[in-house]
This record gives C-alpha cells, structure tokens and sequence, in this order.
C-alpha cells in the first residue's frame, strides 16, 4: 500500500461489519459500529487491522475501558510490549504508560514516533482518553509513508541509505520537557540508542516509509551539524499538512496509530488545563531499510 488514492477511495464505505469514514485525504478515519470493550469477532477485528494499514490511524468515540479492557482489545493485534522502556508502570498494570499533563512533565508536543530510541519500536499504539481540557488540547498525526512516495527521487536516493542513529537524550527530550528540567534529568539518566533505516520496509505491508522523529539525533557518516539538517529536510516532507490529520478529543475516545509509518504532535495549546489518557502499545520488531539491514541497539534499556 502506498499513499491514499484520493480519486478512487469513497469518503465512507462499509469493511465486514464496521463504518469506515475518511478524514483527509491522505491519513486518518473514524470507525463506527464497534465497542472496542467488547470481545470483537473474527472479521471486525481484520476489517480494523485493514483500516489501521490503510489510513495509518484510526478514532473511535465515545468509548468505555478499564485497563483489562484496554489490553485485550490491543492483545487483539499483537502481544504487548511493558508500558515504557523508562517509567514505571502502574501496580498490576504492566503494559500501560499513563499520559498525565500533570504527571512526569513530558508533554509530547515535538513531531516523534514512538520509542525509536529502542531496537524494536512499537508497531501499533492505543491510546484511550480519560480526561481532556475544554479547549485545546489536539493531537497531529503524519502519514510517512505517503510523504516518502512524494518525494523527488533525488531526495529518495538519499534517504534509501541513510542510518540513524535514535537516542532518549534528544531534541524530541529537550522539548517536551522543558517546563520539568529534574523530569528531563531523570529520563536521561541512562541513555538508550538505537541505529536504524532512515527509510524502513513495513513488516506488513511492504510499504517504504521515513523512519525519523524527535529521537533522531545524528546520521552515521556525517558530521551532527550535517546530519541534523539532512534529518530536517526530511521531516518537512514528512509533517506537510497534506500528510496530517488533526484530531479534536473527547472523553472516552480511542485512538491506534500504525508506529511503523506515522509520526505525531500533542499540540501543547491548553495552559495548565488537566489532559490524561492511557497507551498500551503492540510488539514491532527491529525496523528494516531497502537494502535488507535491520536495526540495531546501540544501548540496551537493562544495562
């Protein structure tokens, strides 16, 4: 699969015995006709993976889920990872990373793909909302795979060789925690690295995507400043507008982003307004380039 075919692809259209509804035209789609606290049938949990894959992320409102609920409706499409390779989980909740505006200090308003810094990232996230601000408060997402398909070939035959090198002490760090420095301190303390494909091959479907985000921080071969401006081009195309989709929260949504081709931003608009939500997310495995080579640790989270 690579970018959305806008002139062939209906806005809403039925999959086994879900509504999908398309909300730009080259990521994104509402999902009606599912309780994702529900044990799901055979073909609604294929109809959901074939939506996943094809529009990169996908919402569901107006949802009701405890932790359990939450981890069997993600165990659905993978077994899962712990909650985070550097917090803690909760008591008697291995797999959840809470996402707290009043918690840690991170605020994940940077352009970043989840947990790169580890060898094998997270293929899909789920994030369920628990508590969201009158206004503001709204998360970008950005189709990579689509971004790369556009690029001139000049700039593709650069990327196809580039290596990455992924860190938690990082520009993504320096950003979201810049209003809890001991926060910041705490979460670098020990540093976890990763090298991999700046262009990696989908495991599923076979898609070329960019592989950066805020944990990039240099390029094998090439001096920081000029790998810095190499990562920089590359995620222009990447976060154009024509790649994105906004979405606006409500208390009880669901939302699950492929890891493997999107990057995403938590628009830091709502002042010291409370926003909480809850991720699980799916065991990916070590992401491979064009030319075959997987990525690597660097630095491994146990030592």
């Amino acid at each position: 699969m690579s970018a959305i075919d806008t002139e062939s692809t209906e806005a809403e259209y039925r999959s086994g015995p879900l509504l999908v509804r398309r909300l730009a035209g080259n990521i994104g789609a509402e999902i009606e006709d599912v309780d994702t606290a529900a044990p799901l049938a055979a073909d609604a949990v294929s109809a959901l993976r074939s939506a996943l894959l094809t529009h990169k992320v996908i919402f569901v409102r107006g949802q009701r889920l405890d932790y359990d609920h939450l981890t069997a409706f993600a165990g659905q499409f993978g077994g899962l990872t712990p909650g985070h390779p550097i917090y803690q989980a909760p008591k008697d909740q291995p797999h959840v990373r809470e996402m707290d505006s009043r918690g840690d200090g991170t605020r994940a308003n940077y352009w970043h793909t989840d947990l790169t810094f580890v060898e094998a990232p997270p293929a899909f996230a789920v994030l369920h909302n628990v508590v969201c601000p009158p206004v503001g408060g709204d998360t970008l997402w950005a189709n990579t795979a689509a971004a790369y398909a556009a690029m001139p070939p000049e700039l593709k035959a650069l990327a196809n060789g580039m290596r990455v090198v992924h860190s938690n002490n990082s520009d993504y760090t320096d950003a979201t925690y810049v209003h809890s420095p001991r926060a910041r301190a705490e979460y670098i303390q020990r540093t976890i690295e990763a090298e991999h494909p700046a262009v990696r091959v989908h495991a599923e479907t076979g898609e070329p995507s960019l592989l950066l985000g805020g944990f990039a921080r240099s390029v094998v071969g090439h001096r920081p400043r000029a790998g810095r401006d190499l990562i920089r081009v590359l995620e222009d195309y990447a976060t154009q507008p024509e790649y994105t989709v906004r979405w606006k929260w409500r208390a009880g949504d669901v939302v699950m982003w492929d890891n493997q081709a999107t990057m995403h931003y938590a628009i830091l608009d709502y002042g010291t307004q409370h926003r909480r939500g809850i991720r699980v997310t799916v065991e990916g495995c070590p992401p491979v380039g064009l030319d075959g080579r997987k990525g690597f640790a660097l630095s491994s989270p146990l030592t």
